[in-house]
């Protein structure tokens, strides 16, 4: 058991993270934002087709498992080519909580200036301090997620034992689908596995799990949980990762 146990622990905990984070939002306008700017980033890297696209292959099936209108992937897709348009740069804030706690920021970004001083402005007021690019990164293992339907006749155990050459290195089953972790790095290489062997893919996502986690008090999680909420709330924040055990 061991380290594939506090592994599968890790993971659950950041996908819980997730969704109670999309649930304070109240409704998917949030969720279908932040897809809105993956798939314009997608299509502004590789183009609006995708069959030659395989970022935008992924979103798009990530869409459609959260609903998302076809109307508003249309709209990102347009946006991308369009001559007005002014590119989203993906740039990556680190800092710390107060109380010791990593929190590490991703954001999707028009305007980085007006994005820095937003970030750095939460830090200060809740206590807490951000720090240089790459100054925790080294807390947090860099994870691809898939999500697939089961496939007759292919059993998990051999599944598991196959994917290890592609970079999986941890497999969960349940009733509706089978969920795989791997290395980040290695995330073009298990999505060609999968679709070359015909696995249907229903979703894909990127997170940060925490090497360890730090135990504080309820009164220190309300204070440090201000400030995940506050930077959550920024229109250019995609994701927000920390370390602190709920």
């Amino acid at each position: 058991m061991g380290r594939a146990f506090e592994y599968r622990k890790a993971a659950k905990l950041k996908r819980f993270r997730k969704e109670r984070k999309f649930k304070r939002w109240g409704n998917m306008a949030r969720v279908f934002t932040k897809l809105g700017k993956e798939i314009t980033i997608a299509v502004k890297q590789a183009g609006p087709l995708p069959e030659n696209n395989p970022r935008l292959r992924l979103l798009m099936q990530t869409a459609r498992k959260e609903n998302m209108p076809k109307d508003n992937v249309e709209r990102a897709i347009k946006k991308a080519t369009d001559k007005d348009f002014t590119d989203y740069k993906e740039v990556n804030y680190e800092g710390y909580a107060p109380h010791g706690i990593a929190i590490f920021v991703e954001t999707a970004t028009d305007n980085t200036t007006r994005t820095v001083a937003n970030i750095r402005s939460y830090f200060n007021k809740f206590g807490g301090s951000l720090g240089t690019t790459g100054s925790l990164e080294f807390l947090f293992e860099h994870k691809c997620v898939f999500y697939i339907k089961h496939k007759d006749g292919i059993a998990t155990e051999d599944l598991e034992l196959e994917l290890i050459d592609y970079g999986v290195d941890e497999v969960v089953e349940d009733e509706d689908e089978i969920v795989l972790y791997g290395e980040f790095t290695q995330n073009a290489n298990i999505q060609k596995y999968l679709e070359d062997n015909a696995f249907e893919i229903t979703k894909v996502e990127f997170i940060r799990i925490p090497n360890e986690l730090k135990q504080v008090t309820t009164e220190q999680a309300e204070q440090i949980n201000k400030l995940i909420e506050k930077i959550e709330e920024d229109e250019d924040v995609q994701n927000v990762f920390h370390n602190m055990a709920e």
